[in-house]
C-alpha cells in the first residue's frame, strides 16, 4: 500500500515521506521546501500563504506516491519534474 499526505502535515513531514515530493512541491510555486516556515506550517497553511488550493497539491502527492508504489513513476521522471521547477 502507497504512502499519504494530508494537507494538515507539516512540510517538513510531507518531505520526509518521501524526497520525491519536493519537485511536486516547487512546480506548484511552493518554493518553501527550505524555508523556515516548512518547519511549522502545514501543507494548508502554505497552500493558503501562495494562493493555492491545499487539497489540490494534497491529491498531486498523493496520485504521485501511488504511482511510485505501482512502479510507473521513476527517479528519473522526477528529475525531468524537478527541471520546471
Amino acid at each position: 500500500m502507497a504512502k499519504t499526505v494530508s494537507k494538515d502535515m507539516i512540510i517538513n513531514q510531507i518531505l520526509s515521506v518521501d524526497p520525491g515530493i519536493a519537485p511536486i512541491l516547487m512546480a506548484s510555486g511552493m518554493h518553501c521546501i527550505s524555508c523556515f516556515a516548512a518547519s511549522g506550517e502545514s501543507l494548508e497553511e502554505a497552500a493558503m500563504v501562495h494562493g493555492l488550493d491545499a487539497q489540490d497539491i494534497e491529491d498531486m502527492i498523493n496520485e504521485y506516491l501511488a504511482l511510485k508504489d505501482d512502479g510507473q513513476i521513476t527517479e528519473d521522471d522526477l528529475a525531468d519534474l524537478a527541471k520546471f521547477s
